[in-house]
């Protein structure tokens, strides 16, 4: 007994020592794989007119580098489950520097695209690894706030990327938005190495590597995202969607006769879990319709010019990146969750309140029922990916945080498809000037956001009764 306590002891002391050491480099690095999205948006139109493609074209710079992280994540989680996650992370971190290099000297656009693929791939590590050496960093009573912090990087990442990415373009050309990107993956890779210590990982071969089972996984969400993003239109949309359930099918298959599966399917009967998944994907698509429908609103239904616009979408990230941190804390005071609970509920606050706005509110009301919805979500992420990620064994930490981040990115395509599709349904007279219909269009949009979020309170407290909540969650 006094062995076990001396090892209880000494892990508390390296998970205290960790967590002052690693915070930084943890937090870096989030940033960087958020910054690698959202750093190309404003170079776009530069880029069309430097490799003389279509706008179309183009797209597929910032298309491209979402599916590889997408498809890919839950993958790298298990890479990171059999070999470590700081190696693998490190492995991650250096394929993202090679391929900054490859897309900054690109002399054709097919080279840029591979090099935004191989970029998203080491995103992809970066994203879903994070998380497990946080987990594994610090006690339970610093988790929340570590979580909160992550999502403040990874919000400072997104609202930083256009301006420093226009800056960059027009001080010197798109080639700097890449190359910019090189030093703050060495910096990132120096802080991994030097305050991350080494844990030796489970020996396993690569035999026990599920190779199929990523590949399959990887095509149902590539034909997914593909469906949804609507590049194709039509009946190829609806061809690629019937594929995905084909795909998502075998995978389901497949997996239930591997030896060593990518996705253990008796983690789909841990009800929290699914809770967290699930209320996880709701609430990112509903984030995303503020992205996708508020720009919209503000320039066709108040008439607001592109620069204010911008400005004031801005809000939403500045927002969470203020609000991560303090989110944290809450979720170490009262417990991961009961604030799940209640962020779920000022989400639901925040889109009632965008569900009743009318034009006379003006700029001001939205700006104030933004700021409630994104804050709140923010204290649903912290709480969220805390309980989810306390639950989690240590041999499954990388394959459920991929999952965490699997599930965020399919809730951002699918916000970014049916959240935009039900607002440019609603429209009528858009063309002839009809303001009052831009404003019911934003009501109707998200009353249904709102829906989606009492879904996702109904699966988090049916999950999770708030009177079972054990005494160290709270």
């Amino acid at each position: 007994m006094a062995m076990l306590s001396e090892i209880a002891d000494d892990k508390r002391m390296t998970q205290t020592a960790m967590g002052a050491g690693s915070t930084i480099g943890l937090a870096v690095t989030m940033m960087l794989g958020s910054l690698g999205v959202s750093l190309p948006y404003v170079a776009l139109p530069t880029l069309s007119e430097a490799f003389g493609v279509s706008l179309h074209a183009v797209q597929w710079i910032v298309t491209s580098y979402l599916l590889a992280v997408t498809t890919l994540v839950v993958g790298v989680g298990r890479l990171g489950d059999m070999f470590g996650p700081r190696n693998v992370l490190l492995a991650g971190l250096s394929l993202f520097m090679v391929a900054s290099v490859a897309c900054a000297a690109a002399p054709a656009f097919w080279v840029l695209l591979a090099g935004r693929v191989l970029q998203g791939t080491g995103a992809a590590a970066l994203m879903a690894l994070t998380l497990v050496i946080a987990r594994q960093s610090v006690g339970k009573d610093k988790m929340g706030r570590v979580m909160g912090l992550l999502g403040t990087m990874s919000a400072i990442g997104t609202a930083l990327g256009p301006a420093f990415g226009g800056a960059l373009t027009a001080s010197f050309d798109w080639r700097a938005i890449f190359l910019a990107l090189i030093p703050m993956s060495a910096i990132s890779l120096a802080l991994v190495l030097i305050t991350i210590p080494s844990v030796a990982a489970p020996r396993r071969s690569t035999a026990a590597f599920d190779g199929g089972g990523t590949l399959l996984l990887g095509l149902s969400v590539a034909l997914y995202a593909l469906a949804l993003s609507g590049v194709t239109g039509g009946w190829c949309s609806a061809g690629l969607f019937l594929l995905a359930i084909v795909s998502a099918t075998v995978f389901v298959f497949v997996e239930h006769r591997a030896e060593v599966p990518l996705v253990p399917f008796g983690l789909m009967r841990d009800v929290k879990l699914v809770a967290g998944l699930t209320s996880n994907m709701l609430t990112s698509a509903v984030m995303m319709a503020t992205l996708v429908v508020g720009p919209f609103y503000l320039s066709q239904g108040i008439g607001l010019d592109v620069l204010t616009v911008g400005v004031i979408v801005s809000i939403g990230p500045i927002v969470a990146a203020i609000s991560g941190v303090p989110a944290g804390f809450v979720v170490d005071k009262f417990g991961a969750r009961a604030v799940l609970v209640a962020g779920l509920a000022q989400v639901l606050v925040g889109c009632s309140a965008l569900a009743m706005l009318t034009r006379a509110a003006g700029v001001s009301g939205y700006v104030a029922a933004l700021a409630v919805l994104t804050s709140g979500y923010q204290l649903f992420l912290a709480a969220n990916n805390t309980a989810v990620m306390l639950s989690a064994s240590e041999e499954q930490r990388g394959v459920i945080s991929g999952m965490l981040t699997l599930s965020r990115n399919l809730g951002l395509a699918t916000g970014a498809s049916l959240m935009g599709g039900i607002f440019a349904a609603l429209i009528d007279g858009l063309a002839a000037g009809n303001l009052d219909s831009v404003a019911r269009a934003l009501n109707i949009t998200f009353a249904f956001a709102g829906g989606l979020i009492l879904i996702a309170l109904a699966v988090v407290t049916r999950a999770t009764p708030l009177a079972e909540v054990r005494p160290d969650e709270r």
